[in-house]
């Protein structure tokens, strides 16, 4: 048999090999994703808690007390960025439901008046189609985003899991690290340790530029809202709802651009007009467009040390395996991976076990 059959053999038993392997691990995780999600949420939860507990308890603060400290934190913080957006909706609602009619009442005379014979009865049955459709897709796309789990038990479940990670791991990572890397054979402990913790470091970052990310969205949309007020009378209603929404909105990959990208159109519309809102559809695309093709690749990519390419077809693999989770999760999970083994790969662990976010990023 030639050398080159033999060497082309010997690459494609072990490419089906590992192939199969990777196959089983993703099916497993799928099957097991109710436990699996959580987990993960709770791992790049604890990643950007970690540096604050561990900053508390320098300054002698009880473990405990810290870890409590930060978790209230960080559930006030959401929950006050939630509801100031919900009050000044709610304050603003009637004025919006009052120019919301009113649009109505334009659109509904003007396309009356166009000479193609439409009646009041074939506008209000094009009307219900219009809302069915929209229901139905509505539907669909909640239907995928919340594959995690088929009930609302599902979700509370998976929370509360969360939750407990989250408080367990704040307080007792080490020793629960420490008896995962004892699992393994002795000759493989250091190695993984070391690989591993260059690997967190590397979530470190990935949830600090998300932040980043998330905030520069917000700041983009709600400034271009602004602006676009200023040229019309009584000015843009709601924007720093709409400006929370969407940083909140912006971990939530997908979905949630989508949704508050809808909001902000939709506010516009009903409150200037057709052309304005065509304007912030220009201003929510923009921003998104830069979020996606320039934010997420350049300073994503640098921030975990992977390549712009490789955040792209990252992003693209994981949405196709996994739907808007394994989007979500698919950059966090190649930059620990490519830290991890490039780290084992280079035997940095053996003079560096213990890597700042200078030695990753470097």
């Amino acid at each position: 048999m030639p050398r080159g059959m033999r060497i082309a053999g010997a690459w494609a038993w072990r490419f089906v090999a590992v192939a199969a392997a990777a196959a089983i691990v993703i099916w497993l995780i799928v099957v097991f994703r109710i436990v699996v999600i959580p987990l993960l949420v709770a791992a790049l939860i604890t990643s950007a808690l970690l540096p604050v507990v561990d900053g508390l308890v320098r300054a002698r603060w009880p473990r405990g007390l810290a870890v409590a400290v930060s978790i209230v934190g960080l559930l006030v913080g959401v929950v006050a960025l939630g509801w100031l957006a919900v009050s000044q909706i709610r304050d603003e609602y009637p004025a919006l439901q009052e120019q919301a009619v009113e649009f109505w009442d334009e659109t509904r005379g003007w396309i009356l008046s166009l000479p193609f014979e439409i009646d009041a009865q074939d506008l209000q049955g094009f009307g219900t189609n219009i809302i069915g459709t929209i229901r139905d897709d509505v539907s669909s796309v909640l239907s995928s985003a919340l594959s995690v789990g088929s009930s609302v038990g599902h979700f509370l479940a998976g929370v509360l899991l969360t939750l407990f990670a989250l408080i367990f791991v704040l307080a007792d990572g080490q020793r629960i690290w420490r008896w995962l890397v004892g699992v393994l054979p002795k000759n493989a402990q250091a190695a993984t340790d070391g690989a591993a913790r260059a690997g967190w470091v590397t979530l470190g970052n990935f949830v600090r530029v998300q932040v980043l990310v998330a905030f520069i969205d917000a700041v983009g949309i709600g400034l271009g809202a602004f602006i676009l007020g200023l040229f019309f009378e009584g000015g843009m209603p709601i924007v720093l709802p709409i400006a929370i929404l969407v940083f909140l909105g912006s971990f939530i990959p997908i979905i949630g651009a989508i949704v508050t990208g809808t909001i902000a159109v939709l506010v516009v519309l009903v409150s200037f007009g057709f052309w304005p809102a065509v304007i912030m559809l220009g201003i929510v695309l923009l921003v998104q467009q830069i979020e996606s093709h320039v934010l997420q690749p350049l300073i994503m990519g640098t921030a975990v040390k992977v390549h712009p390419l490789a955040v792209v077809l990252a992003v693209g693999a994981g949405s196709t395996i996994a739907g808007i989770a394994g989007a979500f999760f698919a950059v966090p999970v190649v930059a620990f991976l490519n830290n991890f083994v490039k780290t084992i790969a280079t035997g940095s662990w053996r003079t560096n076990p213990d890597p700042s976010v200078e030695d990753v990023v470097r």
